[in-house]
């Protein structure tokens, strides 16, 4: 049974219905009058600008009891003192779950099996935590009695879809407070300016401010940064000024001058060692953000194409993320047949679309999984790479399943199941089509 930390007696046992909205409608406000008992919200918070406000806003706005959540996926200091800043700003209970371990095995490790990348870049560390905090928040509200979930996602992003899919993939009948999609929201807070100044004036201490007008996302795959100075995509977020910004990474200027070497294991396309030393996916996880961050390794500034239809700028440190695809491509060449491969990599753009957009409990991706986790059975065996200021530099691969044989592919003329001689009829017969188009059309003008 999971445990907050309560301002007074909660009484879990009663509930009520509301009539059920559509996705796309916020709830109606509620006036405690109606009913014997307070209504009661699930709000997904982090501490930070969005939801610190919303805790008050939404306390006043429906007359209800606001029960806050905070995931533990990986974001360290960040989760410190939330309880006592989520009950000053009026949240009755508070939850903290330690998700760290389920979040590495269940969602970062099974999409590091799919290779997956989206639009050739993104390495989906926002992405992938959402269906997780989604998940939790509405087991928080199965046990407290709750009869709606809210977030602090922006109306422009693509958070709003990634937790409301996941609202309605596991709970249709709780109803979604979505204040960004509000007028009577956006009018008061119409920017992070106003948002700044409304936590000042309360007292609430956030990280943002207007001198670093940026939001940032923590977790164990990654840390991404938007909005704010940001915003201009031929900003430089390189230079001097803006070293303090990044957390899990040294500028690559300033990393060590000898490079590192580090060996990782794989078995069935999943990390379970490195430099030799077991560890849990979220063991490898914390290992080599520590490794891979010492030498700048893992930072990336992108523009990508959000789901709800416009083009955002946001720079990224994934640091262990950018290692294990890297390594795990390695271990794929080495031991995956070549036609399974390339299947497998058809897939990957369609793959990582379905979790940039949120469908992690879709029965397509669902289906893509099963194929991407049979085609991982022979995917064991180690990589050795070299680390060296922001590069990861491949210098050896191995493994009892490889699919490579050093008298195949020999120049040195050692006898082996490959016969020369067959590479004539191979050519000749790839050939056949070309020179019937010769022989038949050669003469349209091209």
């Amino acid at each position: 049974m999971l445990q907050p930390t309560t301002l007074g007696q909660i009484d879990a046992t009663q509930s009520f219905n509301l009539p059920l909205l559509t996705f796309y409608q916020p709830i109606l406000t509620y006036h405690s009058s109606h009913y014997p008992f307070p209504m009661k919200i699930v709000l997904a918070y982090s501490g930070g600008l969005d939801t610190s406000v919303l805790v008050k806003w939404l306390k006043e706005e429906y007359s209800a009891d606001i029960i806050t959540f905070a995931a533990d996926i990986g974001q360290e200091e960040e989760l410190n003192g939330l309880d006592a800043k989520a009950k000053a700003t009026g949240a009755t209970a508070h939850y903290t779950l330690d998700l760290v371990d389920e979040f590495a095995a269940d969602f970062i490790y099974p999409m590091l099996r799919g290779s997956a990348l989206y639009e050739g870049q993104y390495l989906l560390g926002t992405s992938i935590a959402r269906p997780l905090i989604a998940k939790a928040q509405i087991d928080i509200a199965r046990q407290e009695g709750a009869t709606a979930l809210a977030h602090g996602a922006t109306g422009k992003g693509n958070d709003q879809v990634r937790f409301e899919l996941t609202y309605q993939a596991l709970a249709p009948d709780l109803q979604i407070i979505s204040p960004w999609r509000m007028d009577i929201f956006r009018n008061q807070f119409p920017g992070r300016s106003e948002m700044i100044n409304w936590c000042r004036e309360h007292g609430v201490n956030v990280e943002a401010s207007a001198e670093k007008p940026y939001s940032m996302d923590r977790n164990l795959l990654h840390i991404s940064y938007e909005a704010g100075i940001l915003e201009d995509p031929a900003y430089d977020a390189t230079t001097e000024k803006d070293k303090g910004m990044y957390k899990l990474t040294t500028d690559p200027v300033d990393a060590p001058d000898e490079p590192e070497y580090v060996t990782l294991t794989f078995e069935k396309g999943d990390c379970v060692a490195v430099n030799g030393q077991a560890h849990s996916p979220a063991g490898v996880m914390k290992v080599l953000n520590v490794l891979a961050g010492k030498h700048g390794v893992g930072r990336i500034d992108l523009v990508e194409n959000r789901f709800v239809g416009m083009k955002s700028r946001g720079i990224y440190e994934t640091p262990a993320g950018t290692i294990l695809t890297h390594a795990h491509r390695q271990m794929e060449t080495l031991t995956m047949d070549r036609d399974l491969m390339h299947l497998r990599d058809s897939l990957i753009p369609r793959y990582a679309t379905l979790v940039y957009n949120g469908f992690w409990f879709a029965p397509e991706r669902e289906a893509l999984q099963a194929f991407i986790d049979n085609s991982q059975n022979t995917v064991s065996g180690e990589v050795r790479l070299k680390l060296y200021k922001g590069n990861i530099i491949t210098v050896g691969r191995k493994s009892n399943l490889s699919l490579y044989d050093e008298d195949v592919a020999s120049m040195e003329g050692v006898d082996s199941d490959y016969q020369p001689e067959d590479a004539s009829g191979f050519i000749r017969l790839q050939g056949l089509r070309l020179r019937q188009r010769f022989h038949k059309q050669g003469g349209l003008k091209r």
